[in-house]
C-alpha cells in the first residue's frame, strides 16, 4: 500500500464508542459522542484501511479477520427491532491482516487468522457514523485473554510500522465503563470518582513531560490509579487504548474529546 500522508504517520484514535447500538438510533445521551465522531474524520487524512480493536473481542491469542466479505455480528441484548437490521457492508481486507499476523509472529506474539468471524458493533456503530459510505476496508484485531495491559502495550509496538501505510488504527472501547454506574442516577461522589479517574488518563496520555518510560509505567499500572476500579470493573473497554499507545512509540497524544456520553465523563486521544 501506499501512504497518502507523504511521509507522515497514520493517525491513531481512541475513541468511547457508546452503549450498543444508541449512537446509531438517535439516542440523546451520545449527541455529543455523535458530533465528535462526525468531525473527527476530517482530522484522519484519507486512510486506505481501518484495523480496529474492539473491547468487545477477547480471544486466547491475539487473533485477526481475515475474511473478504465479514457478517456483522449484533453482539447486544434488549434493544429495539431496528437495532437488528443495520446495516455496514464494508469488506475485509485480507492482505493487511496477514500483514499484521506476520508483524506479530516477527515479534515473538502468537496469533492467529480467523476468516469467519464477523465485524462486532465496536467496529460498525463508530465506523457508520464516521466513514458512512462503507468504502475503507477493514479487519478487527482482537484482545487476549487475561487482559494484561503490557501484553496489548507490546501487540501495538509490533505492529506500529503499518503506521507508515496509511493505515488508520482505532481503539474502540471506553475510557469509563461501569455498567451499574450508568444506569445508576449521578451523585456528587460517583462524578468525582468518575473526574479524578479522567484526569489521571488525561494527563497519562497527553501530559509532554512525562518520560515514554513513565508513560508507559503508568498505563500498565493503571489499576493504581484514582478510583480505577469503580470506572473499570473489568478493563476490557479500556485495554484498546493499551493497543493505541504501544502504536504511538509512547508519544503524548491530543485530546480530542472530553466530554459526556450517558451523563459520564469521558475522553478520546488521537495520537
Amino acid at each position: 500500500m501506499t501512504s497518502a500522508l507523504d511521509d507522515r504517520l497514520s493517525p491513531v484514535l481512541f475513541i468511547p464508542h457508546g452503549g450498543g447500538p444508541l449512537p446509531l438510533l438517535g439516542d440523546t445521551g451520545h449527541r455529543n459522542l455523535i458530533r465528535f465522531l462526525q468531525g473527527i474524520t476530517s482530522d484522519l487524512g484519507k486512510p486506505s484501511a481501518i484495523c480496529v480493536i474492539s473491547a468487545h473481542w477477547e480471544e486466547p491469542v491475539a487473533t485477526i479477520t481475515s475474511g473478504e466479505s465479514p457478517w456483522l455480528i449484533y453482539d447486544y441484548y434488549g434493544f429495539p427491532d431496528q437495532a437488528y437490521a443495520i446495516q455496514y457492508p464494508v469488506q475485509g481486507l485480507p492482505k493487511l491482516a496477514t500483514r499484521i499476523f506476520d508483524l506479530l509472529k516477527c515479534n515473538g506474539i502468537e496469533a492467529r487468522l480467523d476468516d469467519r468471524r464477523g465485524f462486532d458493533h465496536g467496529l460498525f456503530v463508530p465506523l457508520k457514523i464516521m466513514f458512512r459510505n462503507a468504502q475503507i476496508p477493514c479487519v478487527q484485531l482482537s484482545l487476549v485473554h487475561g487482559l494484561d495491559p503490557e501484553t496489548h502495550i507490546k501487540i501495538g509496538k509490533a505492529i506500529s510500522a503499518l503506521r507508515k501505510d496509511n493505515i488508520l488504527f482505532l481503539g474502540s472501547g471506553f475510557s469509563f465503563h461501569n455498567l451499574n454506574a450508568f444506569v445508576t442516577p449521578n451523585n456528587h461522589a460517583s462524578d468525582a470518582k468518575n473526574q479524578s479517574f479522567e484526569n489521571w488518563l488525561i494527563d497519562s496520555c497527553t501530559n509532554p513531560k512525562l518520560s515514554p518510560h513513565e508513560r508507559e509505567t503508568r498505563l500498565i499500572r493503571w489499576k493504581e490509579a484514582p478510583n480505577a476500579g469503580y470506572c473499570h470493573p473489568r478493563e476490557e473497554h479500556l485495554l484498546p487504548l493499551h493497543v493505541c499507545f504501544g502504536l504511538s512509540n509512547a508519544a503524548p497524544a491530543r485530546l480530542v474529546f472530553d466530554g459526556e456520553v450517558l451523563e459520564k465523563k469521558t475522553s478520546a486521544f488521537l495520537w
